[in-house]
């Protein structure tokens, strides 16, 4: 039995759309939801990866809970169009290919011509980055937390095991046994467990951390954190969406490459970067490196032991703490 929330979830169709990779579908669909709906200023928040709309953080109930919040998919996360729901799509993808969508449906459908904020954790902070730079007038302010303008090399080659761990798997390998529609359940575990210790930090697996989350020990976590969560995704959308976070580089979006720097120089919106002290792939170096050559923005480094999961919602103090910045930074 499926543990998918769909409430709320609504889907707005493009009609002959053109990925940077040169695919045209017929139709594509993005996926959102609305939250506060009858306020007036506007808020936009993209899902991450692995993130699902209704497992999506999005602070409505607190700094954002007198905004109109959407919650919106990215391409590749089985609500939007992925390889999983929708025939032909393109071997890979582009944060660009979700902006572009993602801006028809503020503009053409939502009828929204202004966003007072965006949020985004990890893939979403990256898709945010893109949003800036590539409509620099719709987005007054934004959240980048536990991100990145472009995807650093540790961070890729990080990304290269548990992949591998996936193509290589048998059940995902050998074509006859996916001919039979089973699900690469060896393939997904792989994957899980090659990514689960860079979710955190050394500190919080020493702290014993996964007993606040409940479990008895270090075995129950990893089987439930590296194995069960990973049994009802798409392989094809994990590695979709991997590729898209790979190649994620705020340099390219103008068509040409310039230096990361004069990228990041040239973007207007006010921006609060929100690093976790102990991320172990986006590391809050690199973030205060970023904030140095954007010229309206404010480092706000998460003090937590919980790494990457601590901008994603899981650990209630770091939860109030990102609240309480976001609130200061739009006020």
């Amino acid at each position: 039995m499926s543990l998918y929330d769909s409430t709320g979830i609504q889907y707005f169709k493009l009609n002959n759309f053109t990925f940077i990779e040169q695919t045209t579908l017929p139709i594509a669909q993005v996926a959102y939801r609305e939250f506060n709906p009858t306020c007036k200023k506007t808020a936009l928040i993209p899902t991450c990866f692995r993130g699902r709309i209704n497992n999506t953080w999005n602070f409505s109930n607190g700094a954002l809970k007198e905004y109109r919040v959407i919650v919106v998919a990215l391409f590749g996360n089985g609500e939007s169009s992925s390889p999983s729901n929708t025939p032909n799509f393109p071997s890979s993808l582009d944060y660009r290919d979700c902006v572009e969508a993602q801006h028809k449906l503020i503009t053409n459908h939502l009828k929204i011509s202004h966003l007072d904020v965006m949020v985004g954790f990890s893939m979403g902070g990256q898709c945010t980055y893109h949003w800036a730079a590539m409509y620099p007038k719709m987005v007054s302010n934004a959240v980048v937390i536990c991100s990145s303008a472009k995807t650093s090399l540790h961070n890729y080659q990080f990304l290269e095991g548990p992949k591998a761990a996936l193509l290589n798997s048998i059940d995902y390998a050998d074509k006859s046994l996916r001919s039979r529609k089973q699900p690469p359940i060896r393939g997904l575990h792989a994957f899980g467990r090659a990514y689960s210790a860079w979710l955190t930090s050394a500190e919080w697996f020493e702290q014993r951390l996964f007993e606040s989350q409940g479990f008895k020990n270090l075995q129950d976590w990893g089987a439930h954190i590296g194995e069960k969560n990973y049994e009802d995704w798409d392989p094809d959308n994990l590695l979709v969406m991997v590729g898209m976070w790979q190649r994620s580089d705020l340099s390219l979006i103008g068509g040409q490459q310039v230096s990361l720097v004069q990228a990041l120089g040239d973007l207007k919106t006010r921006i609060l970067v929100m690093p976790c002290q102990t991320d172990q792939y986006f590391k809050w170096e690199a973030s205060e490196k970023e904030v140095s050559f954007l010229g309206k923005a404010v480092l706000a480094v998460i003090p937590s032991i919980w790494g990457h999961l601590a901008g994603s919602g899981c650990n209630p103090e770091d939860t109030r703490w990102m609240d309480d910045k976001i609130a200061e930074f739009l006020n």
